[in-house]
């Protein structure tokens, strides 16, 4: 019992080992993908045979593909466990804390690298689909200046910025290795599961089986994203009222609590000495987090 004040020492050296740890995966994270095809979920084969027997590694794989990480599933699910465990060893140390609410913000910890994936595909999709009108302009005049297909895109890749011309010189090398063009764009597709690559994808595959002008069809979808790009813009106009809603909603309260502790100590002093006042302390903390998110699921309008 004596050596107790070791346990807040061990705690805090395993939490800065982990976020150093934590910081160079992240930070390795912009390394160019391979063209090469990996199936190993995991390099420690004991991991990656439990993982096999479950179907969600192939879904975290395709995320984190088209998220442009060049994370393992191991790696991932490796993140997510050892954020929880930080978590649940670092809140553990406030004894003040109760049991349920380390459990909680331990699950919430564990979550944010997933998080992190989602997010950063979610940015990378949006930059995509900005680009890709533009592109399809690009691709349009080349063709019509004599261009092949292939040559147009390899032109495209040149001139384009990321994350277009990662994925258009990915389509290129395929081609070149051998791979059909046909399966090349498929590849795209999944790797871009965006509903204007697939139109333009499905134009691509109707105009070699019957012909046509492409070209034509390139310029009518450029102009069609055009028009819902702007009103997927004005959609988040008119949103941000909510998401700004939920944030002076999350925040007030917690203004509020501070301003009460300033003001008038011995108010809150009876909240802090109850023996349920921290139970209802983290009960708050965890309702405002989760008002905070159900707002801006409701305010996202998918269009």
């Amino acid at each position: 019992m004596a050596m107790w004040w070791i346990l807040p020492i061990f705690g805090v050296t395993f939490a800065t080992l982990t976020l150093v740890i934590l910081s160079l995966a992240l930070t390795s994270s912009g390394r160019d993908l391979s063209l090469l095809r990996n199936d190993q979920l995991s390099s420690i084969s004991t991991w990656e045979s439990f993982l096999a027997r479950f179907d969600f590694p192939e879904i975290l794989k395709q995320q984190l593909t088209q998220a442009h990480l060049s994370w393992s599933v191991g790696r991932l699910t490796f993140s997510v466990l050892l954020s929880g465990a930080l978590m649940l060893a670092v809140l553990r140390q406030a004894i003040w804390i109760p049991l349920w609410a380390d459990i909680a913000a331990a699950w919430l910890a564990a979550l944010g690298p997933y998080w992190y994936v989602l997010r950063r595909r979610s940015k990378r999709l949006d930059a995509f689909s900005a680009q890709f009108p533009d592109a399809l302009d690009s691709l349009s005049r080349a063709m019509r200046a004599g261009h092949p297909l292939l040559s147009a895109l390899d032109r495209l890749a040149a001139e384009s910025g990321p994350p277009l011309d990662v994925e258009i010189r990915t389509v290129c090398v395929e081609t070149r290795l051998g791979l059909p063009i046909a399966r090349a764009l498929d590849n795209l597709r999944d790797r871009v599961p965006l509903p204007e690559v697939d139109l333009f994808i499905a134009a691509v595959h109707l105009h070699g089986r019957t012909g046509g002008r492409l070209t034509h069809v390139m310029t009518s979808l450029a102009g069609s994203m055009r028009e819902a790009g702007a009103v997927r813009g004005e959609v988040r106009a008119i949103a941000a009222h909510g998401r700004i809603t939920a944030l002076v909603l999350t925040v007030l309260p917690v203004f509020i609590a501070i301003l009460m502790a300033i003001v008038s100590p011995l108010y809150i002093a009876v909240l802090l000495g109850h023996p349920y006042g921290k139970h209802m302390i983290a009960a708050s903390i965890f309702s405002l987090i989760a008002a905070h998110f159900v707002i801006r699921k409701i305010v996202d309008v998918q269009v």
